[in-house]
């Protein structure tokens, strides 16, 4: 059970070290490092080295590089781990890809998007999720963004689902699941395929069931930064066969499937894993779930923390988020709770006490690399050039909800949670001296 805190100062009278859960016996200097004093989370104590690495990682990637089968065609170890992940998940089938923008790829062509179709997309997300729509020739149709969960704002897809709408492409941001009851309900009554994004949701859940399981097919990346990472890597799961069969020779040139006609079945890609990544990958999978865990403990206390100060208001999940695998502790800042204060001061009075926190997305519907895009040969001999600017212009002023999140964000990585409770206390000391001083670091 979360013990809760209550609403208080932690800088007031006799306030110590001690009181906060710091070690040590000193007293807390109340001035915000930014202002000359002391950080709030000294360099030694900045969280945990990413990646983990085990002496099982080592063996690992030196027995594949001594035995000379560095390919997946040869060897079984990428082989070892899509059964190991499909397990995890409880999916029916796992394609280990190359990354996870190209598990994005592979489910796009398994699913048949091409030119003329369209996409519902979120605005709030990295930009791999729209480039694998790009690559289609497929047009992006973003849905703005619910302001109290950072998802796709699901309420409002099925508004923006036309004739031409091939699928709904939901983002689990930071690890948090979208709105799955109401996007898979639209998806499934508008016969429109639902794939979900998971890239940065290993083992989160929604109502018990592992998020990338549910929708048609779910999408992860192994990217050096995820809670599950081999560098570069991705994979595509689903429970349904031909997506599978569809998926896997796309990421394999094309090649047939057992008893389809010719050598090659499909126009296809190489998006193979290699046998280092899936053994690194193997092993990295055996540490996952404590770690998850360790993430889950330190984030409930955090918000404990964060939310007796007030003013950095961590995002609260979907009701039917039974699992946030935090890839990132995502937070909305109140300037008006720090006098003031700019978040741009905010996150550099943040970095001056030892917490590196990020503003997080902007609005990728603005972009101007979209223009390019649509102005792009290609896309002008597909849908015409009235049409193209008609859905910039759509896309630009879609997200009102969105631009506000984009200025309210403030993100902590994934290893900022695998630290000590000690390092969580840090980071409500740091944020409890900005606002104490707020007035004082804005005329500084």
């Amino acid at each position: 059970m979360t013990t809760r805190i209550p609403r208080r100062s932690f800088l007031g009278a006799g306030a110590t070290a001690a009181t906060l859960g710091l070690t040590g016996a000193r007293r807390v200097d109340p001035t915000p490092a930014i202002l000359g004093g002391p950080p709030a989370r000294p360099a030694a104590r900045q969280g945990v080295a990413w990646p983990i690495i085990g002496e099982d990682d080592l063996a690992g990637w030196v027995d594949v590089l001594r035995s000379g089968v560095w390919n997946r065609l040869s060897g079984d170890r990428v082989d070892r781990f899509e059964s190991a992940w499909a397990e995890r998940l409880g999916a029916s089938h796992c394609l280990a890809t190359a990354n996870g923008t190209g598990a994005l790829i592979c489910a796009l062509n398994a699913l048949d998007v091409g030119p003329g179709d369209e996409v519902i997309v979120p605005p709030y997300t990295f930009v791999a999720t729209i480039n694998a729509v790009l690559m289609q020739h497929a047009l992006p149709v973003f849905v703005d963004t619910d302001p109290r969960t950072f998802q796709i704002d699901a309420a409002k897809v099925e508004a923006a689902i036309t004739d031409r709408t091939r699928a709904i492409l939901p983002v689990h941001v930071g690890g948090a699941p979208a709105d799955l009851d109401t996007l898979l309900e639209v998806g499934k009554r508008r016969k429109v395929a639902v794939v979900e994004d998971a890239c940065q949701a290993h083992l989160a859940e929604w109502r018990g069931q592992k998020v990338g399981t549910l929708g048609d097919c779910g999408c992860f990346s192994f990217q050096a930064s995820k809670n599950l990472n081999c560098g570069e890597g991705g994979a595509l799961v689903t429970n349904v066969e031909d997506l599978d069969r569809q998926a896997r020779s796309f990421q394999n040139n094309g090649r047939s499937w057992a008893g389809a006609p010719g050598q090659y079945a499909r126009t296809g890609a190489n998006l193979r894993l290699t046998e280092f990544q899936g053994a690194l990958l193997s092993t990295q999978l055996t540490r996952l779930e404590d770690q998850s865990r360790t993430r889950e403990r330190n984030a409930a206390y955090l918000t404990t923390r964060l939310e007796a100060i007030g003013g950095l208001l961590p995002v609260r999940p979907h009701d039917g988020c039974t699992r946030n695998s935090y890839h990132l502790y995502m937070c909305r800042y109140d300037p008006d709770a720090f006098a003031g204060l700019t978040r741009a001061k905010f996150l550099e009075a943040m970095a001056a006490e030892g917490v590196g926190a990020s503003g997080g997305y902007g609005p990728l519907n603005r972009e101007p690399f979209l223009r390019a895009a649509f102005e792009s040969r290609g896309y002008r001999q597909v849908y015409g050039e009235k049409a193209l600017a008609d859905l910039l212009a759509r896309n630009a002023e879609a997200c009102p909800q969105n631009d506000r999140v984009c200025t309210e964000a403030v993100w902590l990585g994934q290893t900022t949670l695998l630290g000590p409770r000690e390092e969580m206390d840090a980071i409500a000391l740091a944020v409890e001296k900005i606002k104490q001083n707020a007035e004082r670091i804005s005329r500084a």
